[in-house]
């Protein structure tokens, strides 16, 4: 039987991001099978391979959660040979991820224009802030800021508190994936005519884009929104409640889940209500259908009412610390939580959110800073020599456009 590979087996990619948005991007494209090569700056290299602590014998948890399945090659691209160097790899790649600041593109000679016009039908990836035109494509941008300027802390914290960043890379994964996405897309015409691409993906429009229904109802009349602590959604109910001895979260998506919500949790007068009978009713009523659940709900225990809930088919679940997640059944049985090679289960990712039914998932090795440079600049024609000068440079890099956090 043949080796199951990846749909993008073949496909080779230059990635020159660091931090965390264009790292994902090309972890999801090498888990779908392409072969990507982490261009670094010598001595330190990416800039996420320093955050922390949790540092597992010098390997930052958050750099390996983002870099399965790489190569890792040190170039100085501030030298001219290192920028020739850079310029080989490319002759011969099908895409280049970068997140150099827009206004530092031409300088290095990195920019969408240069590169095509060598290799027509590259797919050209910027990664940015705020992205390649607009008048702050300059500004740099990281998942904070984004999710400050987006709207999206707004929303975001306890009702009557201030606005809050949702406790997680959230604009750079979002990023990632759109990245992914965008450059799978772009892949599709090169194959079939030869063509390459130029991709403006910036942190600030993927939390538009994760705004999207907020901005949409609130142009359409809804109120200013403000930090609810997650009680004001469209839909009611679609919160969190206490129980007997933890936190559930509750999800009523439409009028027969609110009968048969109602009936297990022995609120038959508010089954009864014609006024609660739809969405817009409940909404206008939600303080009133808040105080009469939370009162049922805190009286039996989180196992008691999900499996109650679960056989009346109304979607809850517990509200789990980040050990009760990695210990999670399902997930454990899913496989959703992969080791790093060689760190003992230590250092672990997260698998990608897609599942191809043809390909295992992909979890094969881990770069070291500059493990590859020998093989991939012997290849392109690079003796021993030149290979002491690419790899010379001092710890300092161009100034990134942001995907950190």
């Amino acid at each position: 039987m043949a080796e199951r590979t990846g749909p993008l087996d073949g496909v080779r990619v230059v990635d020159m991001t660091t931090s965390y948005a264009g790292p994902t991007a090309s972890m999801y494209l090498a888990d779908l099978g392409a072969t990507v090569i982490k261009v670094e700056r010598p001595g330190r290299g990416d800039d996420a391979r320093h955050w922390g602590p949790p540092f597992d014998g010098g390997t930052s948890a958050w750099f390996a959660s983002a870099n399965r399945n790489k190569q890792s090659v040190v170039i100085d691209v501030r030298d001219e040979l290192g920028r020739e160097a850079l310029g080989r790899l490319l002759d011969g790649a099908d895409v280049f991820l970068q997140n150099v600041n827009p206004a530092k593109l031409a300088r290095l000679g990195i920019d969408a224009d240069t590169l095509r016009a060598r290799n027509p039908r590259l797919v050209y990836c910027a990664l940015s802030g705020f992205g390649l035109d607009g008048p702050d494509r300059d500004l740099a941008g990281y998942d904070l800021v984004a999710q400050a300027r987006s709207g999206l802390m707004s929303v975001t914290g306890a009702q009557g508190g201030t606005p809050q960043r949702v406790s997680t890379a959230l604009s750079d994964i979002a990023s990632g994936m759109a990245a992914a996405i965008a450059i799978s897309a772009a892949l599709v015409r090169q194959r079939d005519r030869g063509e390459g691409e130029v991709i403006d993906v910036s942190l600030l429009e993927t939390d538009l884009a994760l705004m999207a229904p907020r901005i949409a109802a609130f142009h359409a009349g809804e109120a200013l929104p403000a930090p609810s602590g997650g009680t004001d959604s469209v839909l009611a109910l679609y919160q969190s409640f206490e129980t007997a001895d933890r936190t559930i979260v509750v999800a009523v998506g439409n009028d027969a889940m609110w009968l048969r919500f109602c009936g297990v949790v022995g609120l038959e007068d508010l089954a009864a209500d014609l006024a609660l009978r739809d969405n817009a009713g409940r909404r206008a009523q939600r303080q009133r259908i808040i105080e009469a659940v939370a009162a049922r709900l805190v009286t039996r225990t989180a196992r008691e009412w999900l499996d109650d809930l679960a056989g009346a088919e109304v979607p809850a679940a517990p509200v789990q610390t980040l050990a009760d997640v990695v210990s999670d059944p399902h997930v454990v049985a899913r496989g959703s939580v992969l080791p790093v090679p060689g760190s003992d289960g230590r250092l672990v990712s997260v698998r990608s959110p897609f599942r191809l039914a043809s390909v295992p998932p992909r979890n094969e090795r881990f770069p070291g800073l500059g493990d590859d440079t020998r093989s991939v600049m012997l290849d392109l024609g690079y003796d021993g020599d030149d290979l002491a000068r690419l790899t010379a440079g001092s710890p300092a890099a161009p100034t990134t456009a942001g995907a950190g956090s």
